[in-house]
C-alpha cells in the first residue's frame, strides 16, 4: 500500500566539530514541501548554493560520505540522513555553515533523539518505491565486499562485518520496519583501528576526532613510547588502553561495530532518493560500496523507465470498450486513436491502440513504406490521458480538452501496420483546470515515444 511523503514537524539545531575539518559547525533541519527531498545549503557561501543528498551528486568516501555540486560541498552526512530517511522523513533542508555536518559522538544517537522529539507531519504527495524485481548483486572481491538485494515486500537489511580483527571479530545486525532505530542503530558509534590513526592524522583527515566521538580498537600490545605519542596526539595525559580499546572504551553493545555500518549503509541508501522494497544483505560494506550500489540501482530504475509499468493481456476484458469510451471523448472515428482501456487508476491509465493498415494516414504516410505520423502518436497519448481526467468528472460529454504544450518529446522506434500500441499516462499535477502527464507508448514492451503533455480542461459552449 502507497503511504505518504512526510516532513520534520518543526525545525532543528545540532552545534559541533566536524570530524575531518575540526571546525565548529551549526546546522538547522528544516521542515521542506513535498518531493523535494532532502537538501543541504550551505549558509557560509554567498547565495546559499545547495547540493541534493543523492548519489549522483557524491565525490568522496575516503572516511565518509560527501557530495558536490558547484560551490556547495557537505562531508560526513551519512549519519544525519541515515537518521531522517529512517525516521520517516522524505523532505527536509539542511542550512549548514561549514563543509562537514557535525560528528557529535560519533553516531546519530542525537539526530534520531531530536527528529523523534519534534516527530513529522504527513504530507499530500504519495512516497516514491523502488521495488526490487531480481537479484542485483555489486562486489569487490579484493576487499571482500558483497552487497546483494533481493525481492521483498519491505525493506530490510543484514550486515556482516569481519575485519580479520581478534578484538573485533565477527559481527551482525540486522535492521527491519519493526525495529526501533532510536534506540537500536542510531545510538553506534564511528570506530577506528589504532594502526589507522597517524596516516589520518598527517592527511588532515581527522582533525576533530577524539576518544568522546570514535571507538579506537588496539590489536597489539603498545609499548611505552608509543603510548606518549598517543598522549601528545590527543593532548590528554590520561590515555590508557583497556580490552582492546583506548581509554576502557565500554561498548553501547555487543555488535556495535556491525550496527554502526548499519547506520552508515541506511544513510548511503537513502541517496537513491526513492525508498527500497527489497532485503539486503551486506558483507564489509562501507561509503564507497554503498554508494556506488545506489548508483547502480538509479541506472536500473532509469532503464526500467523504458518498459511498460503495467501489463496488458488480450484475453482479459478491458476496463473501458469502445463505446465507453465514445461516451468519454468527443473524437471520433477516422481520429479516435484509443481502441480500450486495461488499466486504471487515481493518477494513472494504460490504454491500447491496434495499428492496421486501414489506417487512412497510411494512404500518403507513406505509400511504400507506411509509418503511423509522430505526431499522431502523441494525439494517442493525449487521449488516454484525456479519458483519465473526464473520468473524474459526473458529466464529461460536458466538457473536452485542450493541449496546451508537449515538452522532451522523443520517438525511439517506427511504429507500423501490426503494432499493438500500448499507451501508458501519469499525471504529476492538475490545478485550476490545467493537467500535466508523463506519458509514454510501447510497441512489444520497447518504449516508441514519450513525452510530458500539458492540457487544459474547459467546459464546452
Amino acid at each position: 500500500m502507497a503511504t505518504k511523503q512526510r516532513t520534520i514537524a518543526e525545525a532543528i539545531s545540532f552545534e559541533g566539530k566536524g570530524l575531518h575539518t575540526g571546525l565548529q559547525v551549526v546546522m538547522t533541519v528544516h521542515p521542506a514541501e513535498e518531493n523535494h527531498g532532502i537538501t543541504f545549503r550551505r549558509v557560509d557561501i554567498e547565495g546559499a548554493p545547495e547540493v541534493p543528498a543523492l548519489c549522483e551528486y557524491v565525490t568522496d568516501t575516503s572516511r565518509g560520505t560527501t557530495i558536490e555540486r558547484g560551490e556547495a560541498k557537505v562531508s560526513t552526512i551519512e549519519h544525519i540522513v541515515s537518521a531522517l530517511w529512517t525516521l520517516g522523513v522524505d523532505n527536509a533542508v539542511i542550512d549548514i555553515n561549514a563543509p562537514e555536518t557535525p560528528i557529535m559522538d560519533g553516531s546519530a544517537g542525537e539526530y534520531a533523539k531530536r527528529i523523534t522529539e519534534v516527530g513529522t507531519v504527513e504530507q499530500s504527495a504519495e512516497r516514491k518505491y523502488f521495488e526490487v524485481t531480481e537479484k542485483q548483486v555489486y562486489t569487490l572481491p579484493e576487499k571482500g565486499v558483497a552487497i546483494v538485494i533481493y525481492p521483498d515486500d519491505e525493506f530490510s537489511v543484514s550486515v556482516h562485518v569481519d575485519y580479520n580483527s581478534k578484538v573485533v571479530g565477527n559481527q551482525y545486525a540486522v535492521y527491519s520496519k519493526e525495529d526501533n532505530y532510536t534506540e537500536k542503530i542510531a545510538m553506534c558509534r564511528t570506530f577506528v583501528f589504532l594502526h589507522e590513526l597517524e596516516p589520518l592524522m598527517k592527511m588532515n583527515l581527522i582533525k576533530g576526532g577524539d576518544l568522546d566521538n570514535a571507538i579506537v580498537v588496539v590489536e597489539n600490545p603498545v609499548s611505552d613510547e608509543q603510548l606518549e605519542h598517543l598522549k601528545s596526539i590527543f593532548g590528554k595525559e590520561d590515555i590508557r588502553i583497556t580490552g582492546g580499546y583506548l581509554n576502557n572504551q565500554q561498548l553501547r553493545a555487543n555488535n556495535e561495530f556491525a550496527r554502526h555500518k548499519l547506520l552508515d549503509l541506511l544513510g548511503d541508501f537513502a541517496l537513491l532518493g526513492m525508498r527500497i522494497k527489497g532485503r539486503v544483505w551486506a558483507t564489509r560494506p562501507g561509503h564507497f560500496a554503498n554508494t556506488e550500489f545506489m548508483k547502480e540501482l538509479s541506472r536500473t530504475i532509469r532503464r526500467s523507465g523504458e518498459k511498460p509499468l503495467f501489463k496488458y493481456s488480450s484475453k482479459a476484458q478491458p476496463l473501458m470498450d469502445i463505446n465507453k469510451i465514445k461516451s468519454l471523448l468527443p473524437h471520433r472515428p477516422p481520429f479516435l486513436l484509443v481502441d480500450r482501456v486495461f488499466h486504471i487508476d487515481e493518477n494513472s491509465i494504460g490504454g491500447i491502440k491496434n495499428v492496421t493498415m486501414n489506417e487512412p494516414f497510411f494512404v500518403g504516410h507513406f505509400p511504400d513504406e507506411p509509418v503511423m505520423p509522430g505526431v499522431l502518436i502523441i494525439e494517442a497519448l493525449a487521449q488516454c490521458c484525456g479519458i483519465l481526467v473526464l473520468s473524474k468528472v459526473e458529466d464529461p460529454e460536458a466538457y473536452s480538452t485542450y493541449f496546451l504544450k508537449a515538452d522532451g518529446v522523443k520517438w525511439k522506434r517506427k511504429v507500423v501496420p501490426g503494432d499493438t500500441l500500448q499507451l501508458e499516462c501519469h499525471i504529476a499535477d492538475m490545478r485550476r483546470g490545467i493537467c500535466t502527464a508523463i506519458c509514454k507508448a510501447f510497441v512489444g514492451g520497447q518504449l516508441a515515444c514519450e513525452a510530458t503533455l500539458t492540457a487544459q480542461i474547459a467546459k464546452n459552449r
